[in-house]
């Protein structure tokens, strides 16, 4: 084996810089994110069983919709640094700059070549970096940028595994899915076949073994994963939060319905959480390709689909090492599994859940650009073709961007060519040009991506219309785009922080709730939860105003035609006090 030369440690570094350097930029321009998640976070900065059981409010009246992991990490940089946007959102930040160096040190395992292998991670590296639904999660506080994090930590351990068929290493890589678990639940798992595969079909060890430390790899899984849920199942109803988006109170049923089937085909949740099919484009092959979702993950497709032709064709021609075999099946099977469940789920889908696309096909290209320059120069084609017509169809930036892709494309195949054939020196250079010619499309989005404010549950990656949110036709298929309004009243917010009282208001909805807690800085009643949870029955809320427990009812405009409980408890409301218009809000003192 040659001896590592010292380039790549630069190269690497200069990667990370540049990637901290993206994702920091400007941050505050998203405030606080999502304020769902971000008003979760202080509630656990400011009482400790908040912060374990993931509680939109300090006094536990209900959680978000999502296990508290990420909420785990926001919560404590809030603690520590105070509740602003930076403490909110840098974490997410550094996530992305973990992911990128996992990333690169995970493919630069696979190739035997110290060089060659630097390469390969470094290219890996940049496509996960600037895929622009990493750009906008990696800037955002939503539980995705944990649950990539985590699941290429266990490609990194599983690539470790492999090679001396490690029981040790790929127990880490099962605690890393099982807490990729209590981050956003099965979309954590999304991987676990692929991993499986991989590890079975390749571990240097006897089969038995290899079942054998397969079992042990999904018992660190389940413990990883499954303490918290076991802790909360047997934790007093009475004592603890209602788990919010469940049917019944129940993890499990949190897990497997609302954060399981209902996200893949729909079903009663689907509609009565208030997600209808237009929240996503159709179901189908060209999804990824289509609407914003092709805007926010698509832009490497076409050289990904060259990459996994060219590593299939080395494979069945036993070009490949058993460690290069295993890497390509792994990341191969990551990519199958999650395309197709982006591709054909019905039930809620949001653009921005394509960030999960981005290790394996960065992975993919980078190990084909090193195995065959003959694929690394269809690559190139295909980046730059599908770059060109992205960027014609999004209108973003000026029309000559489109003209340096095409014409450094044109001189990146004749330099690639010309170091296969006759010039092998000139393959640095040939490497550069073509970077520069598959990732500048990619790359202007995402730098697009990073100068747009983003607020509200469901972000889109850059702002391609005169007017935002953006609801309307981009490439052919229509989507809708939810944004909410975190403003809320100054006077508003200054009556409910003179409060006293264990709720400082109610209101309808987590996001209401949310933005008021956040302005307030006080304990706010979220009237069935996230998505019309049952709770509290209109018998409940009558006893805690009664007792005195809760200042005020802010009417936050919620419909009430699905959602019962918040419309009866309105009702009664309405019934028995007088409105007062604060700013632009309906107040109700029920004192």
């Amino acid at each position: 084996m040659r001896a590592a030369p010292r380039w790549p440690g630069f190269a690497v570094t200069a990667l990370l810089v540049a990637t901290a350097a993206l994702y920091l930029w400007n941050l505050p321009i998203n405030g606080y994110g999502n304020a769902f998640y971000a008003a979760a976070a202080q509630s656990g900065a400011k009482n400790w069983d908040a912060w374990f059981f993931g509680s939109l409010d300090p006094n536990n009246f209900i959680t978000v919709d999502k296990p508290p992991a990420a909420l785990w990490v926001t919560g404590l940089s809030v603690r520590l640094f105070g509740m602003n946007s930076w403490a909110v959102l840098v974490p997410q930040a550094l996530m992305g700059v973990g992911a990128v160096a996992l990333l690169y040190a995970a493919v630069r395992r696979v190739v035997t070549d110290p060089a060659r292998g630097a390469v390969a991670g470094l290219i890996a590296g940049a496509v996960l970096a600037l895929t622009p639904a990493a750009t906008l999660m990696f800037r955002y506080n939503n539980p995705d940028a944990l649950m990539v994090l985590l699941m290429v930590a266990g490609a990194y351990f599983l690539i470790r595994a492999i090679p001396r068929a490690s029981w040790q290493w790929l127990m880490l890589a099962g605690v890393a899915l099982g807490l990729a678990f209590l981050t956003k639940m099965l979309a954590g798992l999304m991987v676990l076949p692929a991993f499986g595969l991989a590890y079975l079909l390749f571990a240097p060890t006897n089969w038995w073994r290899r079942l054998l430390h397969l079992l042990s790899a999904t018992a660190a899984l389940a413990i990883s994963g499954g303490w918290w849920v076991a802790v909360v199942q047997m934790w007093p109803a009475a004592a603890r939060p209602y788990i919010g988006s469940s049917t019944d109170n129940s993890v499990l049923n949190l897990a497997l319905g609302y954060n399981g089937v209902d996200r893949i085909v729909g079903g009663g949740n689907a509609v009565s959480h208030g997600h209808p099919s237009g929240w996503s484009t159709h179901a189908g092959v060209l999804r990824l390709l289509s609407a914003e979702m092709g805007y926010e993950a698509s832009w490497l497709l076409p050289s990904v689909v060259v990459a996994v032709l060219a590593g299939a064709y080395l494979a069945l021609r036993r070009k490949l090492s058993r460690i290069e075999a295993a890497s390509f099946t792994m990341w191969t099977g990551w990519l199958a599994v999650c395309t197709g469940v982006f591709s054909y789920m019905t039930g809620m889908v949001h653009p921005y859940y394509t960030i999960a696309l981005a290790p394996a096909a960065g992975a993919l290209i980078g190990l084909a650009a090193v195995w065959s320059r003959s694929a690394a120069i269809i690559m190139v084609v295909a980046a730059a073709w599908w770059a060109v017509i992205l960027l014609n169809r999004a209108q973003l930036g000026p029309t000559w961007t489109r003209t340096l892709i095409e014409c450094t494309a044109v001189a990146a195949i004749v330099l690639l060519a010309a170091a296969l054939t006759r010039w092998p020196r000139l393959t640095p250079v040939a490497l550069a040009v073509s970077l520069v010619a598959g990732l500048t499309g990619t790359a202007i989005f995402s730098v697009a991506t990073a100068a747009t404010p983003h607020n509200g549950s469901i972000p889109n990656a850059a702002h391609t219309a005169d007017v935002w949110p953006t609801v309307g036709n981009r490439f052919g298929k229509t989507l809708m785009m939810g944004a909410s309004s975190d403003r809320v009243d100054p006077h508003l917010a200054e009556m409910l922080a003179a409060t006293r009282t264990q709720w400082s208001a109610a209101t309808s909805g987590s996001q209401a709730a949310a933005s008021l807690e956040i302005a307030s800085g006080t304990a706010v009643m979220a009237i069935g939860g996230w998505s019309n949870d049952p709770v509290p029955t209109l018998a409940q809320f009558i006893d805690d105003v009664h007792a005195q427990k809760i200042s005020y009812y802010v009417d936050s405009g919620r419909m009430r035609s699905r959602d019962r409980v918040s419309g009866q408890i309105a009702d009664w409301v309405q019934q028995h006090y007088r409105p007062v218009k604060v700013g632009g809000a309906i107040v109700y003192h029920l004192l």
